[in-house]
Order: structure tokens, then sequence, then C-alpha cells
């Protein structure tokens, strides 16, 4: 029963770990998604470490209820995760995809326009996804062929950063660190007590990266943080070669700088560049293959790992730093920097805007004036909202957000509000206020559509 259930759970987490990075990435905006994403990763990353405190406090019981508790504890984290799972909104570009404009709308409204329907900020942002939608339909590109063959940089770079992640060792200190510290001197218990304290400053790194993701960028935390591992890995060879008396205290502190660098740069950012770089027809698959190559990496070093230790022993620690020097090269010349990049924009980014048919992305694809750090600030598509205005992309082709009859004058978000019916319109919102789905046009609008609280439709419908 304990296999089948780690498999259970096993494939729980392998489809959350692909499935939460791609909705985090689709609900932000281009001026916090980094943040958004960083602060998704510390809740991660404070899992770990109530996981490793757990089990040092359960060390001390006797019986077979240490190793039942901490079990019960995943148990209860997983009952409120799938309990908050039944009350968020969908992600907005999955419904318009799927031609569920209204209710895309409603969610755009709440995200963008604080409830209001008619806020110019959101109703642009439904032309700009519904725009995107409508060419990759065009195009027809959703197989795993068609996204090597045209978006190879992108799904190599996705698969490469996930990569790097697990061999540039960080699996060696969270799976293996009593191991580590053993190895520097520590012994039984106190092993797993330095563990817990690595694992409290691991947490605390995670944090600055939500102030810095997105006014620094990608690029230079993760070069900073490829240097700050390769310095600490390489004292930490060192110190445990030469055995001396300051061996078990400088190995803990230089493991904590590891992984505070690691947690700061190459923990949370190789999460956000898959869904973030990755255009909305594969997204879903380009990021469900990074994450496999991540968790195909994790097994392979926590499977060599304990050989490795034993075999060649503090020189170990020198074979992750040179994947870390790999990962500096990777970024300095292969990573662009996507930091304020519309997720429509991206295609610009890397220079494989569609040519399904002439739109101002196609068009600015051979122009340098159309690019990041444009000489001309305004075509800067850091700097200018939707520059690729769907509205003159293809003369004639409506894409405006279908209309809605949320009550006169009424906000989506607002509770109370009533229609003519009597019901309340409270709409919006990321708890209670879901709606209902009905697939329409952006071509027809449906008039008076009136929206309800998914499971609250009246009986007699």
């Amino acid at each position: 029963m304990m296999m089948v259930g780690r498999i259970v759970a096993g494939l729980g987490v392998g489809a959350l770990s692909t499935i939460v990075p791609v909705y985090q990435s689709e609900i932000s905006p281009p001026h916090n998604r980094g943040k958004l994403a960083c602060i998704e990763f510390t809740g991660n990353i404070s899992g770990y470490a109530a996981s490793v405190w757990v089990d040092y406090f359960c060390s001390f019981i006797d019986n077979n209820y240490s190793w039942r508790l901490p079990l019960l504890c995943q148990c209860i984290m997983g009952a409120l995760l799938g309990l908050g799972s039944l009350i968020i909104c969908e992600s907005p570009r999955w419904l318009l995809d799927n031609d569920y404009d209204e209710e895309g709308m409603v969610v755009i409204a709440n995200l963008y326009g604080q409830g209001d329907l008619h806020n110019d900020k959101a109703r642009q942002e439904y032309r700009e996804i519904k725009m995107d939608v409508l060419l990759q339909r065009q195009e027809g590109e959703r197989s795993y062929t068609d996204m090597f063959k045209r978006y190879k940089k992108r799904v190599l770079i996705a698969m490469s950063a996930q990569a790097l992640a697990q061999l540039n060792g960080i699996n060696v200190i969270s799976y293996y660190a009593p191991l580590v510290f053993e190895s520097a001197g520590w012994a039984g218990r106190d092993a797993i007590l330095m563990t817990g304290i690595n694992a409290i400053s691991y947490l605390a790194s995670t944090v600055p990266p939500w102030y810095l993701v997105d006014r620094w960028g990608r690029r230079p935390i993760l070069l900073s943080g490829a240097v700050a591992m390769i310095v600490s890995l390489s004292l930490i060879s060192y110190f445990i070669f030469i055995d001396v008396a300051a061996t078990p205290t400088l190995t803990v502190i230089l493991v904590m700088i590891y992984n505070a660098a690691f947690g700061a740069s190459w923990g949370p950012i190789p999460w956000l560049y898959p869904p973030e770089i990755l255009p909305l027809s594969i997204r879903a698959k380009g990021a469900s293959l990074s994450t496999a190559t991540n968790w195909a990496f994790n097994w392979l070093v926590g499977e060599l790992t304990p050989i490795l230790q034993a075999v060649i022993k503090w020189r170990l620690y020198l074979v992750h730093a040179f994947f870390c020097a790999c990962s500096f090269v990777l970024v300095y010349f292969l990573y662009p920097e996507t930091s304020g990049v519309r997720l429509e924009d991206m295609d610009t980014l890397f220079g494989d805007a569609t040519t399904a048919m002439p739109t101002p992305a196609s068009q600015g694809e051979r122009g340098s004036l159309m690019g990041v750090s444009s000489p001309v600030p305004s075509l800067d598509i850091r700097r200018q909202y939707g520059q690729f205005g769907p509205e003159n992309a293809i003369p004639g082709l409506d894409i405006d957000p279908p209309i809605i009859n949320a009550g006169e004058n009424a906000k989506v978000g607002q509770r109370g509000s009533q229609d003519g019916g009597g019901r309340l319109e409270g709409l919006g919102g990321w708890i209670s206020n879901m709606v209902s789905r009905h697939k329409g046009s952006s071509g027809q609008r449906l008039q008076g559509t009136q929206y309800r609280r998914l499971g609250q439709d009246d009986e007699n419908e």
C-alpha cells in the first residue's frame, strides 16, 4: 500500500507541477508575472522546509507514529489544495481558446479592470488574447511535431532550464543533506537539525526574487546565481577534501550559501520560463515536456548521488559546479530577457511571429525597430502595452469583446447589484464569483446573456 500511495501521490505532484506554472503565467499581468511565479516557488519551498522540521521532531517518537504523522500532514495539505482548486477561476486564455468568450471577458475584467466589463485595459487585453488565439488556430499548430519544427529554440530553452536546475545539484542537498553533513562531520540527529536550519535559509532566499525578478530581469538573476553556486560548490569540495577542524562549520555555511543562491535564481525561474515563452497553442504540451525533463533529471540525480558520494566523494560537488558553469554559458548566449514582455508578444521576441496572414507582428519581425530595446521607445515591446494592436491587423475582423448584460452600470465584481429579475449579479472575484459557461463567437455577440455562479442555476432550467 505504501508503494501504491507513493505512485498516486507522484502522479498528482507531476500533474500539479505542470499545470500550476501554466495557470499562474496565464492569469498574471506582464509587469509582475515574475514576482507571482517566485511567490509560488516560495510556497513550494515552505512545504519542503516544513517537511524537514516535521521529520526532525517526529524522529523523537519511538513508535510507528514517527512515520505516520508526516504522511498525515501531506494528506491535510493535499485536501486543502483539492478544495481550493474547485473555487478558482479558469485561465482567460484557455477560455478564449475554447470559445467561452463571455466568461473569458468576465475573468479578464476581474484580473485587469477591477471587475468593470467596460474597462479599456481589460477590453484591449481581450482583443490581444483573442487575436493570438485566432492566428494560432489558423496555423493549426498543436502537435508535438509542430512544436519542435517551428518552436525548437523555445522548447529547448524550456527543457534545458529544467534539466540544468537539477544538474546544478540542488537535490544532492534536498534529498541527501543529512549525508552531506555527516560526510562533513555532523552525526545522527545533529545532521537532521542542520538540514532543518539550512531549509530555513533556503526558504528566506526565495523572498528577494519577488522584488528583483521583474526589476532586474531573468537573465541577470540566473547568471549571478550560477556564479554563486560555482564558488560555493567548489569550496564545499575543497574543505571536505582537506578535512580540517573547521570543515563541519564551513560546510554548513557554504551549503546554506549554495541553497540561498539556488533559491533566489535557478529555483523559481526555470518554472517561470517555459509557460512564459511558449505560445498558447502548445503551452500545455511544452510545459508538460519541460516538467517531464525536470523530473527525469531529478530521478537521475537522486539515483546517482549515493553511488557517486561513495565512489568519488568530495569530487561530486565539482561535477555539479561544472554544470553550473554550463548554465552560465547557455543563459549568457541563448536565453532572451522576457521581463515585461506580454505573452502574446513572445513571437516577436523570438523572431518566429506568425505568417498565416499579414499582421503587425510578422512585419515587426522583419524590422529591427520593432524589437526589444528599440531606439524608438514607443516601439519597444516591453514599454508599450499591446504595440501590435489587433484592430490594425486584419481589416474587417471583429474581435471586440462580447456584450454582457450585467445590469446597467454594474461592475462584474460588485456584490449586491441586481439584474431585472432580482438576481444578485456578483459575478467576479477569485473565490465565490464564478460564472456559468456559454460558448459565444466574438463575431456574433450574444445579447442579454445572464450569468450566475456555477452550480446555482434555477432548478427548472
